[in-house]
């Protein structure tokens, strides 16, 4: 219905009487139902339907609601009066109703009035999707919990479920003089052809978990709990959650879901274009093609882009379109032919209630166009066999069937031509390895499908390699990712289809080992690139920390360890492609590190002081907390950052926990803090995570892991060095309680603000640097960090500031200005600029060494000069035009650290770089 239509009850009856039989005996059996449709009182006729549900026997009731249901929708529908999506919405919700009264009943009539516990139904299909046809079947999943099932006592809850089972399905699609309510396919239940009607819910699990095929993931993107005990059904729906979305995309599962669309096309014996005898369900450019278009690109997205998971046809395209998924275009035109079919299909099974979706011949073509308004059939043909051609083309680029003549890797000789004249070194080698790939050297190119989808990408993606400066290279690593890649098809043809990703996926080939190595490990990432979402910046810690437990694909303690590993990855993985790209500022990227390091922190301690706690109980009134240092405290790691954290718990030291094999607190909480740094660190079938330093701790590797707050405050305040100190400038609590946080919060404020001896604090500070240099030499001309006038000497310079605590004029730093003691380097630089103790030109110092840093520890991780193309791409991210302007940016930067350590050390430093690797 339009805005500018206004609804026709007269013509809708009249249609109805004279072209659909079914609707005209039904409006004869309910005279008082045409009377209210014939005044235009939509409303009052809902209302008349569902009391004639109101019936003792559940099923005369629920056929009686259903025939003036039906009734109602097609005339309201017919006069324009209501839209395509209440329509199928009032079906959906009925078939809901229907199914849960008919589950109740069925439990009721064995054990008495009650809820029913342990026993639901999962709607499928469109009845899932709130999309109902005005004549279709359900295709709903019973499921049930042993333990919880209402059943009698003597009874064994799996007959009980098969009992109760067999009478829904009586109930809602015996076809009996009152009519039938619901016709009902159990198939989609896992391993219908040998599973009962009701399954237990652990087999479902198990099945979901390990044996499901594809085509059951895109089922259950349109999946709900509708009927019976929902609070059951939503939580079995949570637990095999991961096996719907998949934070990787599966090009595999991918890959089956276009099979199967092509076995259906294969299969389907209509005409291929509209007339007589064409399924404007199954037929080219139909309904189906539309669901199939939308879950397909749902699977592949839907994984990380929670803005995408909804089950309507109709949502799910301008859901796609809105996030950039699918051009806005085909959302459109899939969007307006899939809401114009769904009309046709219900004009074709209102004239006489039957579920089909099949154009008829002659006047039965002509009668059913009438129906819809049209004048006869020729115009209903013509309309769809527009709609089909535009639906089809569109298809038809998503599943691969285009020009089989476009792109192939030519024969042997023209193949050395062409690498030849690309200027590749060895073209004869390099050809026979191209021709290698396509004899069975990798799994993923052995079938024909996937050789034909490579034939189509081989010539844009064999230009892109070349324009690259390391081609032999990209070659080299692109044969790493073939190598361990089981299926690529649907990799082959996104990439064909999408030029600006393959050259970012040649770039992260070639311009950094770390992410190619990545790659080469995990080929899931490749989904990365070609997820514009996954090119974001990550949210907050807990939206991490979030997304981390729902990629647990099983509530125990390994797939949690999997889980951290593979989101953190994910994410690390397209930070780093980001960096490459210049894409976001090194120093959003530094901080988001750090964020999601933190999360996976989070998720760790958790747990694993659950895991642990299993064993050992807790001990009552103590906890492990966790205290970042260095980078991770300031929040700005790099791609190569170590976590240097120091162990402390609370409570009383002479404690024991209370489990069934109880600990001391001190053995108790190194033993937790020796597996939190094993579940950070130790590699899983996901990998490897981080490298962990506790050696900041006290007493250094000598001491214990994990030591009280009351030793740590008590070796602060009355042992620790001044460096140690300096350390603490740097240091934030990760993980703990609030209370605790404060506590640990407030000893290391009074630490830092402890009144010095400025004169013996400069001599440390000094004295510690000029050991340092003595021990740590400077590589190369991008080691920002080590070489004179770099970012130690700027942190030792702002720690010696913090340590000193006052200002010019004697007043105290942390009361005038309380942002110079902020773990961030940055926050602090900026704090004491404010101050009027450093220039303003060294927060640009800090900013440019700093990018530098996080950039370069990707694009030169040696810190020497990189290949001409990593050093465009370092340039790049640092927001400077090229590389030689980048050196001399910092250049500048050093300059300046080294005027500030003068002015306030009346030290000269030099910047000459001698004897050192890579230094001239």
């Amino acid at each position: 219905m339009t805005a500018d239509q206004q609804p026709d009850w007269s013509d809708a009856l009249r249609r109805a009487e004279a072209h659909a039989p079914f609707l005209a005996r039904a409006l004869e059996r309910q005279p008082e139902l045409r009377e209210l449709l014939a005044a235009g009182n939509i409303d009052a006729a809902l209302v008349w339907t569902q009391k004639r549900g109101v019936h003792e026997d559940v099923g005369i009731g629920l056929r009686r609601e259903r025939l003036a249901l039906a009734t109602t929708l097609a005339i309201g529908d017919l006069a324009n009066a209501l839209s395509l999506s209440r329509v199928v919405a009032e079906l959906s919700n009925f078939a809901d109703r229907a199914l849960d009264r008919a589950i109740r009943a069925a439990i009721d009539d064995r054990v008495g009035e009650g809820e029913p516990e342990g026993f639901f139904a999962l709607a499928l299909g469109k009845q899932g999707a709130g999309e109902l046809n005005y004549s279709s079947d359900i295709d709903p999943i019973l499921l049930y919990d042993p333990a919880t099932l209402r059943c009698r006592e003597n009874d064994d809850p799996g007959d009980a479920a098969q009992r109760y089972a067999r009478r829904v399905v009586k109930i809602l699609g015996e076809n009996t003089a009152e009519g039938y309510v619901q016709r009902v396919d159990l198939r989609l239940r896992p391993a219908s052809e040998i599973s009962p009607m009701a399954v237990p819910v652990g087999s479902a699990q198990a099945h979901y978990q390990g044996a499901a095929l594809a085509w059951e993931r895109a089922a259950f993107i349109r999946a709900r709990a509708a009927a019976g005990d929902v609070c059951a059904g939503e939580r079995f729906l949570q637990a095999i959650r991961p096996f719907v979305w998949r934070s990787a995309l599966d090009f595999g599962a991918v890959e089956e879901i276009r099979a199967l669309t092509l076995r259906i096309r294969e299969s389907y014996d209509g005409p291929v274009r509209p007339g007589p005898g064409f399924d404007v369900k199954r037929g080219r450019g139909g309904i189906r093609e539309i669901e199939f278009f939308a879950q397909t690109h749902q699977l592949i997205h839907g994984g990380r882009d929670l803005n995408i998971r909804v089950s309507g046809t109709r949502a799910a395209l301008n859901a796609l379109a809105a996030a950039g998924r699918i051009e806005a275009d085909h959302a459109k035109v899939l969007g307006d032919g899939y809401d114009r079919m769904r009309t046709i299909e219900h004009r074709l099974q209102m004239v006489n209630d039957r579920q089909t979706h099949t154009l008829p011949e002659g006047e039965a073509l002509d009668n059913a166009a009438r129906l819809d308004g049209l004048s006869d059939g020729a115009a209903l043909v013509a309309e769809l066999t527009a709609l089909t051609d535009q639906v089809g083309q569109i298809y038809e680029g998503l599943i691969g069937q285009a020009d089989p003549t476009q792109g192939a890797v030519p024969e042997q000789n023209e193949l050395v031509r062409q690498l030849g004249e690309q200027g590749f070194a060895d073209p004869e080698a390099l050809a026979k390895r191209i021709e290698g790939w396509r004899d069975g050297r990798f799994a993923c190119l052995r079938s024909e499908a996937a050789i034909e989808a490579f034939d189509r990408l081989f010539p844009t993606f064999l230009t892109v390699i070349a324009a690259s400066d390391a081609p032999e290279l990209a070659i080299t690593r692109w044969e790493g990712i073939l190598d361990g890649a089981t299926s690529a098809i649907t990799l082959f043809r996104l990439l064909a289809a999408e030029p600006d990703v393959l050259e970012r996926l040649v770039a992260t080939l070639t311009l950094t080992r770390t992410l190619s190595d990545e790659l080469a490990r995990g080929p899931e990432l490749l989904d990365t690139l070609l997820d514009q979402s996954a090119l974001e910046l990550p949210g907050s810690v807990e939206e991490i920390a979030a997304s981390i437990s729902q990629s647990m694909i099983r509530p125990d303690y390994e797939a949690a360890l999997d889980a951290i590993r593979s989101v953190t990855g994910d994410i690390r993985f397209a930070l780093g492609v980001q960096l490459i790209e210049g894409m976001t500022d090194p120093l959003d990227i530094a901080r988001a590190l750090s964020r999601t390091a933190e999360a996976g922190l989070h998720i760790a301690m958790r747990e694993t002081e659950a895991e642990f706690a299993r064993a050992h109980g807790r001990i009552k009134g103590g906890e492990l907390l966790v205290l970042g240092l260095g980078r991770l405290g300031g929040g700005a790691l790099t791609h190569a950052s170590d976590l240097d954290i120091v162990y402390l718990f609370t409570g009383d030291f002479t404690a024991q926990s209370d489990g069934p094999r109880p600990l001391g607190a001190t053995q108790y909480f190194n033993r937790l803090a020796s597996r939190v740094t094993a579940a950070l660190s130790v590699p899983t079938a996901q990998g490897a995570l981080y490298e962990v330093d506790t050696r900041l701790r006290p007493q250094g590797a000598q001491g214990p892991l994990a030591v009280s707050c009351d030793a740590f405050a008590k070796y602060q305040r009355e042992t620790a060095w001044t460096w140690e100190h300096m350390a603490l400038a740097r240091a934030r609590v990760l993980t703990g309680s609030d209370a605790a946080r404060a506590d640990l919060d407030g000893l290391l404020e009074e630490v830092l603000q402890s009144k010095r001896d400025h004169a013996q604090l400069q001599e440390a500070v000094l004295s510690m640097r000029a050991e340092m240099a003595k021990h740590k030499h400077p590589r190369g001309i991008l080691d920002v960090k080590l070489r004179r006038g770099g970012l130690v000497d700027l942190e030792f310079v702002v720690h010696y500031l913090q340590l000193k605590g006052r200002m010019t004029d004697g007043s105290i730093l942390v009361e005038t200005h309380p942002d110079a003691f902020d773990p961030d380097l940055g926050t602090a630089v900026r704090a004491l600029i404010s101050a009027d103790l450093m220039p303003a030109e060294i927060g640009r110092a800090h900013d440019v060494m700093t990018r530098a840093l996080v950039a370069g520890r990707l694009l030169a991780p040696d810190t020497m000069e990189p290949p001409a193309s990593a050093a465009r791409a370092l340039a790049r991210a640092c927001g400077e035009k090229d590389f030689v302007a980048l050196l001399e940016a910092l250049e500048q930067a050093r300059q300046e650290v080294a005027e500030v350590w003068n002015a306030i050390f009346g030290e000269a430093l030099s910047l000459e770089d001698t004897s050192h690797d890579g230094m001239e």
